[in-house]
């Protein structure tokens, strides 16, 4: 893992840290489990917002600093003293925190240990890529507490491991380990325990060698091309293609490889 360079706290329960080429978002919420309040919403789309205009910041990993937990979805508790009212004026300010994972242009990647249930686990979906170790506990139970997924899982679970699949473990409200988790495709990576954050940050650091105009309009591509015809896919390929084949990047990619030496990145 590349050096720690810096630090910034966004509120009370995030923090980003950046290593390098590689941001670290970290829910930083422990007296909680990382449930996520109103408040800890509003800092995870800050700093999200922070990120995604850090055009340093080649890959973000979106870890927690609780030993037993990810993060055990939204602050029941805090819901549980909400009005109607509340709840409706509190609504876009927990959307613009899973929005703001799941539109950060770089690559992202989940580490995920223990407990990833509700907006926990949705906060994981909304990153490209997720590695848990062998103590994770993952699932989408709002049905059992009456409400739905409402941070993406209804429309991103399925993406990952199909509609009937999705349907019966949103339906169910069931909670996966970690080995079967893997085995059906909701987490991509199971690693030792302990190992998740490690494990993330040394796939971050491989990814974050590559060109990150390259990396930026690749996600474009996959993530503006999925579900479309493959007409339509390929459209949305050729438009991030050319977005890249006039760039510094491949300029210097191009001169690198011939060169026979490790690229510089100009990052544009």
């Amino acid at each position: 893992m590349a050096e720690q360079e810096d630090e910034r706290r966004f509120g009370d329960h995030v923090v980003v840290r950046r290593h390098a080429y590689v941001a670290e978002l970290a829910l930083d919420r422990p007296k909680a489990m990382n449930a996520v309040s109103t408040e800890m919403a509003r800092s995870i789309a800050a700093a999200c917002e922070h990120l995604a205009a850090d055009r340093d910041a080649r890959v973000t990993v979106l870890t927690s600093t609780h030993e037993r937990a990810f993060c055990v979805g939204a602050d029941l508790k805090e819901r549980n003293s909400f009005t109607d009212a509340d709840l409706v004026r509190q609504r876009p300010v927990a959307r613009a925190a899973y929005t703001g994972v799941l539109e950060l242009p770089m690559p992202t990647i989940a580490a995920v240990h223990g407990f990833a249930l509700g907006g926990g686990f949705e906060l994981a979906l909304s990153c490209d890529l997720i590695v848990a170790d062998r103590t994770a506990v993952v699932g989408l139970p709002e049905v059992s507490v009456g409400v739905i997924p409402g941070g993406g899982g209804t429309q991103l679970l399925p993406r990952r491991v199909g509609a009937a699949r999705a349907a019966e473990l949103i339906f169910t409200a069931r909670r996966l380990e970690a080995a079967e988790a893997r085995e059906l495709g909701l987490v991509d990576d199971l690693v030792p325990e302990g190992r998740d954050r490690a494990e993330a940050l040394a796939l971050a650091a491989r990814i974050a060698a590559n060109s990150p105009v390259g990396l930026r309009a690749a996600k474009r591509a996959l993530r503006l091309g999925h579900g479309l015809d493959l007409r339509a896919g390929l459209e949305v390929e050729d438009a991030a293609w050319r977005s890249v084949a006039f760039s510094g990047d491949r300029a210097e990619g191009v001169a690198a490889f011939n060169e026979k030496r490790s690229p510089q990145w100009p990052g544009e």
